[in-house]
């Protein structure tokens, strides 16, 4: 197999570790082979892909879609970010919890995120790109997310002032959603 699959402690959340292959003119690897993913409880289709750059202490989040939920991969190919997942299924076992992974163009590893999950990232590099397969395409009608700095979720970013739209800083509390 040309993959490391991770469960993690939340539901669902798995750490993915591809096999690099290595010589003298530089690495390969592959990133998604469904028949692997398939194998390891990821059954998700993906239809769209997204690019993103982002500066040193940006942080894009808690991000989740409404109706047209979206599982996502989420793969750093440059720099290196904290990747922070929440699970907003009120019926999980975990519900209100997060998980936080360090993803970086070095460690190559991919975070695998049910639909159930609010997504956001740090940037913790001078820059940072993030490439990310999602379930279903964008819906800006039901955008929706939750505040980065919500008391009842504590997570910790270990920053108190980051880079943020004005649209991630005025997102709702989870309370006041669910």
């Amino acid at each position: 197999m040309s993959f490391t699959f991770e469960k993690l402690k939340l539901n669902g959340l798995i750490l993915i570790t591809p096999q690099i292959f290595t010589d003298e003119r530089g690495w390969f690897c592959e990133t998604y082979k469904k028949e692997d993913f398939f194998q390891n409880d990821i059954f998700d289709i993906f239809r769209q892909d997204n690019h993103s750059r982002s500066y040193k202490n940006v942080l894009r989040g808690l991000h989740f879609q409404k109706k047209f939920y979206q599982a996502k991969i989420v793969r750093c190919i440059k720099g290196k970010i904290l990747d922070v997942a929440v699970d907003i299924d009120p019926n999980s076992s975990t519900f209100k919890q997060w998980e936080s992974v360090v993803l970086s163009a070095d460690n190559h590893r991919m975070l695998y995120l049910p639909e159930t999950y609010a997504h956001g990232f740090l940037v913790l590099s001078d820059k940072a790109e993030i490439v990310y397969k999602c379930s279903n395409i964008y819906n800006a009608q039901y955008d929706a997310g939750i505040r980065w700095n919500d008391p009842d979720l504590n997570i910790d970013w270990g920053i108190s002032n980051p880079i943020m739209s004005d649209k991630d800083l005025n997102l709702p509390f989870l309370k006041d959603i669910f």
